[in-house]
């Protein structure tokens, strides 16, 4: 059966409370036509989300359940994830409040993996405070990419820019280490597959930067661009994907060039993020692309800094909810699609 808008789940992990997360949340859903469009499911604990709702002067009313065949439509859903309470203190990095995020956050993941849920929204996470025995990875995209089928693209969307990349928490000097064919060949063919399947766009073009200045002025300034990079690419355009590059990241996006292809693909974090922070900042929106279930998050962290002054903007985080919500109709749309020309050709058979 095919759900009805208002009826998606949208399932949300609550990041660290000690950040902006919970206020950005709350601050979504002041709107109540924001229930016009999805059914939230906040995982943490409601009474715990009463009391920083009241710091925050947010007027939102929560509706807790402990178990998910308890969520009311229409109603904004906390699932009690945990019972235990434990102290908060805006702005502060705190292991203990870490560990919490991350309980959101699994319990968030095994019921997308459930179908308990329709997508997943994440508010942000302190990739350091969360490390523990139980949880060794470097952000949401990575223990995704095991949870879930599929092979995971971090993608920076917004309704001007798509950028993705090649490796995400890769400190710069270990790189160039992973770079080969077999990463490169699977990362275009998850974004081509994304840009099919999740925003309609039937042949989509790629560009893929080099890794090193000038993309390595033809071996003078490093190998991998002739090496690796460019056969790779030669492969994947003769076999019909339309990649192109390297290019010279350094004048890519001011010179317009990104405007001639549907999606950017960087070699490293900072390679693609720089340059989409500063044109979209605000209203983009981290995508995890390429699994067979729908995660989004806004482009922002956690902002010690402004925790709890009631001050942060809550625009990307909105954002996400509805690119999450665009993407799942996209799916059902495309499998639909995909579906009735298979129909059609078993008939003239």
């Amino acid at each position: 059966m095919v759900k009805k808008t208002e009826n998606i789940l949208v399932g949300i992990s609550i990041g660290d409370l000690n950040g902006i997360g919970s206020e950005v949340v709350f601050k979504t859903f002041e709107d109540n036509r924001m229930l016009e469009f999805c059914t939230p499911v906040i995982f943490a604990n409601v009474k715990m989300l009463s009391f920083l709702r009241k710091n925050v002067e947010s007027s939102i009313v929560l509706h807790g359940i402990d178990r998910l065949d308890q969520v009311v439509i229409g109603k904004i859903n906390v699932l009690n994830v945990w019972k235990d309470s434990f102290q908060l203190e805006y702005g502060v990095n705190d292991p203990i409040v870490g560990s919490y995020a991350i309980k959101s956050f699994v319990a968030a993941t095994k019921a997308l993996k459930d179908n308990e849920i329709d997508v997943l929204v994440t508010a942000p996470i302190n990739k350091y405070n969360i490390q523990s025995d139980e949880f060794k990875f470097p952000g949401h995209t990575d223990y995704l990419n095991q949870e879930l089928e599929g092979d995971a693209v971090m993608l920076m969307v917004s309704d001007a820019l798509k950028v993705g990349l090649l490796t995400d928490h890769v400190p710069v000097n270990e790189v160039s280490k992973h770079l080969n064919e077999k990463l490169i060949s699977e990362k275009v063919k998850s974004l081509a597959l994304s840009l099919t399947q999740d925003f309609g766009i039937r042949k989509p073009k790629i560009a893929l930067l080099g890794l090193n200045p000038h993309s390595g002025d033809n071996g003078v300034i490093g190998k991998e661009e002739d090496e690796i990079i460019r056969p790779t690419l030669k492969k994947l355009f003769e076999k019909g994907t339309l990649v192109f590059g390297p290019f010279a990241a350094d004048s890519f996006f001011g010179s317009h060039q990104h405007e001639k292809y549907d999606a950017v693909l960087a070699c490293y974090h900072d390679q693609g993020l720089i340059p989409f922070k500063t044109l979209s900042f605000g209203n983009g929106v981290n995508y995890t692309a390429g699994l067979n279930k729908i995660r989004t998050s806004p482009d922002h962290g956690t902002a010690y800094e402004i925790a709890g002054k009631n001050q942060a903007d809550h625009n990307s985080f909105k954002e996400a909810v509805y690119l999450a919500i665009d993407i799942y109709n996209s799916r059902i749309n495309y499998a639909e699609m995909i579906e009735k020309p298979l129909k059609t050709k078993e008939k003239q058979n």
